[in-house]
């Protein structure tokens, strides 16, 4: 006959499974030299702590918000002036959103440029990437949120690429507005996705990201020399790692505090669709898309994106003659080619931008082309030959391996990126065109 267990076991049962589970997240000894902070930064820690920031700050804000176009606005300055710390709880909401953005993309380089994405921690690779994509999708959504005039127009421009995508474009944009432009059911939509889904979704994905960690043998750190021992040296979880965890996540939460206390979450005037604002600007985090659709047409700007968002996903899965896991930038000859692509784009990327500003129009058609075909047939082509050669010319001129090339294109495409955010955001004015920020 089939054993049975006792029903007064099973509570204690369930007691073992989940702290066998807790146990399984959390070691109990750790190397000695996964506790030097230079080796993380605490970025993963960081994360974690505005991700329960936001989480506990969105909590209170759902008690006094309310997701109707004609209520929004007014609920959010009942929050801010007759609520008791209210203006403090978005402040919070807000800071610990924005950089909740910057600490996932400091870690995603961290990983990166310290080998944490070879075998056996690909797919931990990926699911980081999955985690980025999810914060700002929960970041977009929670942007439209205040329905004011930055809110209401930024989210236009944002969710107005949509239409360009191939075949699904229109039909995928009606899917998330909820009809034919942004109204009432855009704004449950994105009220729903933002306090319900993409919570959930980067909750799981984080503690399935913390598993996988473990799965893969902890943290990436630097091979030991030959003289030294082969396994280091082990400290306890309890206190040498707590501690440093708990004075990583005092200090993030002192710093969003200091940020909620100096500076207020913007809220303009209510929104109004028939009165757009000079300049719009789509989120800081979107703005480099922005400044591709200033100089290319939509279609490139998606193809640019969907191009390097394959490819950051694919880079893992790339064949790698060596696997240096824990060296920056892999070796002498990867710090000298990442640095020459960091210059290479702090060069190209402004005269590009000033080119496309007032001499050349990358967007122009070539003649005997469809329309189609030729808005995005030259920028394409542009864009693979300078990707191509820039990567033969790491490859050659420095000699540099499969790994250390592909390192120094994805530094080129980075600095780039991170140039074309910085001139929308802050050289862009009214119409959009260049001007000094100051």
């Amino acid at each position: 006959m089939k054993a049975t267990t006792p029903a007064a076991d099973r509570p204690q049962r369930r007691f073992n499974l989940l702290g066998t589970l807790v146990l399984h997240f959390r070691p109990r000894r750790v190397p000695e030299r996964t506790l030097r902070f230079t080796l993380t930064w605490g970025l993963g820690g960081m994360a974690v702590v505005l991700v329960l920031l936001q989480l506990f700050s969105g909590i209170l804000l759902k008690f006094a918000y309310a997701p109707i176009p004609t209520q929004a606005y007014e609920s959010l300055v009942r929050l801010q002036e007759g609520f008791l710390f209210g203006r403090l709880v978005r402040n919070i909401h807000f800071w610990s959103a924005n950089l909740l953005v910057v600490v996932v993309c400091l870690h995603g380089l961290r990983v990166f440029f310290s080998g944490g994405f070879h075998p056996p921690r690909r797919l931990n690779w990926v699911v980081g990437l999955s985690l980025l994509i999810l914060v700002l999708a929960s970041n977009l959504t929670g942007y439209l949120l205040p329905w004011d005039q930055l809110a209401y127009w930024a989210t236009t421009i944002c969710l107005g690429v949509l239409e360009y995508i191939p075949l699904v474009g229109s039909l995928l944009q009606q899917v998330v507005l909820g009809g034919p432009q942004i109204g009432p059911a855009t704004l449950r939509n994105f009220f729903a996705l933002h306090t319900a889904v993409f919570p959930a979704l980067i909750v799981m994905l984080m503690a399935f990201h913390f598993w996988r960690v473990r799965k893969a043998g902890g943290l990436v750190i630097p091979r030991a020399p030959a003289e030294e021992p082969a396994k280091s040296a082990m400290a306890p979880t309890n206190p040498d790692l707590l501690l440093r965890e708990a004075a990583m996540a005092m200090a993030v939460i002192a710093g969003v505090l200091v940020l909620s206390l100096l500076y207020d979450a913007p809220l303009g005037q209510p929104a109004n669709p028939g009165l757009s604002p000079n300049p719009t600007k789509a989120p800081w985090y979107f703005a480099g898309i922005q400044e591709l659709l200033v100089h290319f047409h939509p279609s490139f700007a998606l193809l640019i994106v969907a191009a390097l968002a394959f490819g950051a996903f694919y880079l893992p899965y790339l064949h790698y003659a060596e696997t240096p896991a824990g060296v920056w930038f892999a070796s002498a000859t990867g710090r000298r080619t990442a640095l020459a692509a960091a210059v290479a784009a702090g060069v190209a990327t402004p005269l590009v931008v000033v080119l496309g500003e007032y001499a050349v129009d990358f967007s122009a058609m070539m003649p005997g082309l469809p329309q189609a075909l030729s808005l995005g047939v030259v920028p394409t082509a542009l864009l693979i030959a300078v990707v191509a050669g820039f990567y033969a010319v790491m490859a050659r001129k420095f000699q540099a391996s499969r790994l250390e090339s592909v390192q120094a294109v994805f530094v080129f495409l980075a600095v780039g990126w991170v140039l074309l955010t910085a001139t929308c955001v802050f050289f862009r004015g009214q119409g959009m065109e260049l001007r000094w920020p100051f």
